[in-house]
């Protein structure tokens, strides 16, 4: 029965943000809106994070990290998802200093970083049983093929995914709004909240994996490494 709620909760949740998603495609926002939105979205990452940090470590328990983080993966629906949405959908506006690379290039990237993070998906799902933010929390620690040569193939393939799309749109302001906010908004929330609550669900296993894996950037994996 727990199970049933907690999944009813998710698709409730992903629905309610989908629909806002929706609706922000097909508001009548003028450009100063626009980035407002882009840039202050991304900008209201950093409290929602810390709050959400704040209320993890009061009650250091499986289930307390399990709908903490349920609530803040939510939040970043709207902190991440609506900023993003809405910079793909207008970068058109953003070519005021064009980057002086050829768009097929940055299309190359796109394929590249677009199907590792595809594959970084299918990582998580075979060896963690889990699926991007609150879809469905893993359920078991992924430490093998991309994941153990960094504790976050998924983080680095998607932010290589967005500067690419900046190349292939040939948007220097893309690319700045990636490398300026949107990268540090998304690091913040993996160093200060979910190396937390992995702590808090997975324990010593998540530990010892930390301590023998990078955080992003990869490298060789070291042997000994447990997957339990």
């Amino acid at each position: 029965m727990k199970h049933v709620i907690e999944s009813f909760v998710r698709i409730a949740l992903l629905a309610f943000i989908l629909a806002i998603w929706w609706l922000v495609l097909n508001a009548p926002l003028s450009n100063v809106m626009n980035q407002s939105i882009i840039v202050g979205g991304v900008l209201l990452t950093f409290p929602l994070v810390w709050c959400g940090r704040k209320i993890l470590d009061r009650h250091q328990t499986t289930g307390h990290a399990v709908w903490t983080t349920t609530f803040v993966h939510f939040g970043l629906g709207f902190t991440f998802g609506v900023p993003i949405v809405l910079a793909l959908t207008n970068h058109h506006n953003w070519s005021v200093w064009v980057l002086p690379v050829p768009s097929v290039i940055g299309l190359i990237l796109v394929i590249i970083t677009g199907t590792a993070s595809f594959l970084t998906v299918v990582n998580l799902a075979l060896k963690g049983f889990g699926a991007p933010f609150f879809i469905k929390l893993s359920q078991k620690l992924a430490a093998d093929w991309m994941y153990a040569w960094t504790r976050n193939p998924m983080v680095l393939a998607v932010l290589s995914f967005f500067i690419s799309l900046g190349i292939w749109f040939q948007s220097t302001l893309f690319v700045l709004w990636v490398l300026i906010l949107f990268a540090p908004a998304l690091l913040f929330f993996v160093k200060v909240f979910e190396e937390r609550e992995l702590e808090f669900r997975f324990g010593a296993s998540y530990l010892e994996y930390k301590s023998k894996t990078p955080m992003l950037f990869p490298r060789k994996p070291r042997i000994g490494l447990t997957n339990d």
